[in-house]
């Protein structure tokens, strides 16, 4: 395998190259199943594309709970066979797949009532575990334990006194679901895909009842291709109704967008060493582990207007407020709340279920001969749901195709990974840099930290860290853009890094920097850079003024104030 470099030269070659000759599979939609799907395709010999419209996990993908997890809840509804397989992967991911991107996080879940609670959630969490060790990859995360009311403060140590009894601590996993997406189109494009962001389908190519390519618009050069492929996968998520719309068909299945908002507050504001798990009316609350922040969410409403910029309205910061002061000591206000995000969750749909009730599972479906949908699912099992949509895929290919191989595919930086962990504090003394920056850059890039070392090998300046968003550093916006497909200054503050949500000034400080490194790599002139920090900045405003109106219809229109792209 080679090492993918995405960078605006290879982006044009992409498109060509998927012009130049018919395909096997084209994938349409680079979120986590689209990414996983091109994965698997390519990895079973296929000659493969994938377009996406805006840029890598634009839509619901970056804007998950960033848990990779069995569905502690799913057990509860007797849903057996979805956590089995969430567990399994989970583990895959954790062990073999990729470590450097998948890490252990501890949730506490305090008990309200004595004697029968702990019993009921005590044998939930015991199955949890004992469903994860029996699939054969589990074995990597500690057991759930028992505490005390005052072992379980002395744990997390903001939690009122009064609102537990006792507690549970379980382990799960977590990620930073864009930078996952990114690396899966990364390792797909090593593996021989041709890849391409800012190309949006507008049409599909037919031939009779038969589906065999697509129309794609280059959103950057305003130019069209024809791309031919024998399969063609629709991957689009909350979209997948409005990609079926185009050859007319709505598909045997329905589509509905379910949103959940998020809030990001420093970590100094909620004193605990765990996360935790609470009990809605609705559903669970998470506050989780971020970095030098913590994550609180999600809600979970129907949502029927702008897919591409779900607005969270006041009401929806003020309902998780709510819910996590329920149980804190020191309650948090608005002035704790440093970022704030909503996503779409394509939920599988009768006309008239609550949004919560919905299927968590996917689905797969052959309604024209030559195009494949795939929808539904969960974060964590997204490569179950792509190797379901290429064997579904290879039905139609007039060939003899190879299983799926992806289990024992590592994402690219997963090889060599530990054995540069455990080299960190040599290659701190080597480049001058902290150890905790070489940590940072490890849990990141995994092996392909070496290359962000060698671009600061090569300019000292690269090696220091951005004003104002000092958690990371010159080199990390330089590589998005040559390596990492990030075509604007959103891609990198909002995908590439989290400056967006993990700063209070959401990244308007270190706009103007970000974009001068990107110019040269993706040759901005001056205007071009007034032109994306500008767009960036009205982005944020129009964000911060959707989470003042009261309901979603008000912050709806609020979030439309901004332009979606900068054409350059």
């Amino acid at each position: 395998m080679r090492t993918a470099t995405l960078g605006p030269a290879e982006r044009t070659a992409a498109l060509a190259a998927m012009a130049e000759r018919e395909l096997d599979v084209l994938v349409v939609g680079a979120g986590v199943v689209g990414a996983g799907t091109v994965l698997d395709a390519a990895t079973r010999g296929l000659s493969t594309g994938l377009v996406e419209a805006r840029d890598w996990a634009s839509g619901t993908s970056s804007r998950s709970s960033k848990l990779i997890h069995g569905g502690l809840r799913y057990l509860e509804m007797l849903d057996f066979a979805l956590v089995r397989e969430a567990l399994k992967e989970r583990g895959l991911l954790l062990e073999r797949l990729a470590p450097h991107l998948v890490k252990p996080v501890a949730f506490l879940y305090p008990l309200q009532h004595k004697g029968w609670e702990r019993l009921y959630a005590g044998s939930g969490v015991a199955l949890y575990d004992a469903m994860s060790v029996s699939s054969g990859h589990g074995r990597g995360l500690p057991v759930h334990r028992h505490l005390s009311r005052r072992r379980a403060l002395r744990v997390a140590p903001a939690l009122k006194k009064d609102a537990l009894v006792g507690a549970l601590q379980y382990y799960d996993a977590q990620m930073d679901d864009a930078r996952f997406v990114a690396t899966l189109v990364r390792t797909a494009a090593g593996y021989g895909s041709h890849v391409a962001n800012r190309a949006r389908v507008i049409g599909f190519l037919r031939e009779g009842e038969r589906v065999v390519g697509a129309r794609v618009q280059d959103v950057e050069g305003g130019g069209e291709y024809e791309v031919r492929a024998k399969q063609v996968v629709n991957a689009t998520g909350v979209w997948t109704d409005d990609t079926q719309a185009l050859i007319g068909e709505r598909g045997q299945f329905h589509v509905r967008a379910s949103k959940g908002i998020h809030l990001v507050v420093p970590k100094d504001r909620i004193h605990s060493s765990t996360g935790l798990i609470l009990r809605t009316e609705k559903s669970v609350l998470f506050v989780i582990p971020w970095g030098r922040h913590w994550i609180i969410g999600t809600t979970d409403t129907d949502w029927d207007l702008d897919k591409a910029h779900p607005a969270a309205s006041s009401a929806d910061i003020d309902y998780l407020l709510e819910h996590v002061n329920s149980v804190l000591n020191t309650p948090l206000t608005r002035d704790d709340v440093q970022g704030v995000y909503a996503g779409l969750r394509p939920l599988l749909a009768g006309e008239s279920d609550a949004t919560s009730k919905l299927s968590r599972e996917h689905t797969v479906a052959h309604p024209v001969p030559g195009l494949v949908v795939v929808a539904g699912g969960k974060y964590t099992t997204y490569r179950v749901m792509a190797k379901d949509a290429v064997d579904e895929a290879v039905h139609g290919l007039d060939q003899r195709v190879a299983e799926c191989v992806t289990e024992d595919i590592p994402l690219l930086g997963a090889e060599g990974y530990r054995a540069l962990w455990n080299a960190r504090a040599r290659i701190a003394a080597r480049t001058g840099l902290h150890v905790a920056r070489v940590e940072h850059l490890l849990n990141r890039y995994g092996a392909m930290a070496e290359e962000l070392l060698d671009l600061v090998a090569d300019d000292a300046s690269l090696g220091e860290p951005l004003a104002g968003a000092e958690d990371y550093l010159r080199a990390e916006v330089v590589y998005a853009a040559s390596h990492e497909g990030a075509r604007h200054l959103d891609d990198v503050l909002t995908r590439r890094t989290r400056i967006s949500i993990e700063t209070f000034d959401r990244g308007t400080r270190c706009a103007r920097e970000c974009a001068d490194l990107m110019a040269p790599v993706l040759g901005w002139d001056t205007d071009q850079v007034e032109r994306e920090v500008e767009h960036y900045r009205k982005r944020v405003e129009a964000e911060r003024e959707s989470q003042r109106q009261p309901d979603d219809l008000t912050a709806d229109a609020a979030r439309l104030g901004a332009p979606d792209i900068v054409p350059l």
